[in-house]
């Protein structure tokens, strides 16, 4: 008992730390299991690449599950998006400039129609995400005529495939480390002023050398190749915006109190409905953005495009740590979560595992992460 009681501590307190050390040793497997063909730079610049898409998906999905709801229609609609983005290119020749925004309106409207359904008129969100899934799906095979469209548009498959070049991605790096270290002070700050705790400088500075030495190494890694992926910059940029709503505005605020306890939301003033609604316009804006990127990715809008992908986006946020009882959950952890899964992808993959053991690893470490929540949970209380 005592053990246990331990296991639950630990997963409770340092959730993202074990979800570090487990993508070590997940990495550490496979290159070992590859001769080391699977830690190359080409190699982990495509994984990246790949698990863009998931994170995506996971950072709007992450904000539904805390809310206390789900959304099973969200693989359907990146692909319906993706697939009308591919039509707007092809047929009616609109330029990206203009093919992105109306894409990604589509998507908000598509997300706030689920959420209507959800927030006012009460339907549970599995059956509207269910409904969702089979319509979505449907509307893309009659919109690609059940084939294939190949990108025209070169600046729209710069959009999935282009680098950042190694200059700037070294500045960035320099300027996100400046960053971190403004927050961290920032916070430190904020935290002596309400007579908080405060870590120790010592702490304070091992962790920013961590962090630097991990950009550092990032950086490198991916400039060693052909420099910073497009959509992992993008993604990048969606994990700190993201988690800056999450922690500093009433809206993100107000997110974690819905899903924590709606009805105490609701009498103390807050419009709960209006709220659900906006989380699943915001999860439409992502699948739009993520359709976009998939379709530039692979140069072509295909009918089975986001197959399966609400699978890989709720195990994601369930495999960093979201609670699937709601009011707990962090974008950070979704995006590692996505980083697990596109990494078990690509090392099976290049192994030539079986599809079929694929879906049985993925499965059962999916089990395992939402049991990990259960007994994290009970040490809490």
């Amino acid at each position: 008992m005592s053990t246990l009681r331990d296991i639950q501590q630990v997963f409770s307190r340092y959730k993202i730390l074990a979800l570090l050390i487990a993508i070590a040793l997940i990495w550490a497997f496979f290159a070992w299991q590859s001769d080391g063909a699977f830690l190359t730079a080409r190699n982990l610049s495509n994984l990246l690449r790949q698990m863009a898409i998931t994170a995506m998906l996971a950072c709007g999905m992450v904000f539904v599950i805390i809310s206390g709801e789900i959304d099973l229609s969200v693989g359907s609609m990146l692909g319906l998006l993706g697939g009308v983005a591919a039509v707007l290119d092809v047929s009616f020749h609109l330029p990206f400039w203009l093919n992105l925004p109306i894409v990604l309106l589509l998507g908000l409207l598509l997300g706030l129609f689920n959420g209507y359904w959800i927030a006012y008129l009460r339907v549970p969100s599995f059956i509207v995400g269910l409904a969702g899934m089979l319509v979505f799906r449907g509307v893309l095979l009659a919109v690609t005529d059940g084939s294939t469209i190949a990108i025209e548009s070169e600046s729209f498959v710069d959009f999935g495939q282009a680098y950042l070049p190694v200059t700037a991605g070294y500045v960035l790096s320099v300027l996100l480390f400046g960053l971190m270290i403004f927050f961290n002070l920032r916070s430190r700050a904020n935290r002596k002023r309400y007579n908080l705790a405060v870590a120790p400088w010592w702490q304070e500075c091992a962790k920013l050398v961590a962090i630097g030495i991990i950009i550092a190494g990032f950086v490198t890694l991916l400039n060693s190749y052909e420099g910073i992926p497009l959509p992992v910059l993008l993604m990048l940029v969606l994990l700190g915006a993201f988690s800056f709503m999450a922690r500093s505005t009433v809206f993100g605020r107000r997110i974690y109190a819905v899903g924590s306890n709606l009805e105490a939301t609701r009498l103390s003033g807050v419009n709960t409905r209006l709220v659900k609604m906006s989380l699943f316009g915001l999860m439409g804006l992502m699948c739009a953005l993520a359709g976009l990127t998939n379709t530039a990715r692979l140069a072509a809008g295909s009918p089975s495009a986001g197959n399966m992908g609400e699978l890989d986006a709720i195990a994601s946020c369930f495999i960093g740590g979201t609670s699937m009882r709601g009011g707990s959950g962090t974008v950070l952890g979704a995006i590692i979560g996505a980083l697990i899964m596109a990494s078990l992808d690509n090392g099976m993959s290049m192994m030539s595992v079986e599809s079929y053991w694929q879906m049985i690893v993925k499965g059962s470490i999916l089990l395992l992460a939402v049991w990990l929540d259960v007994i994290s949970s009970a040490g809490e209380r």
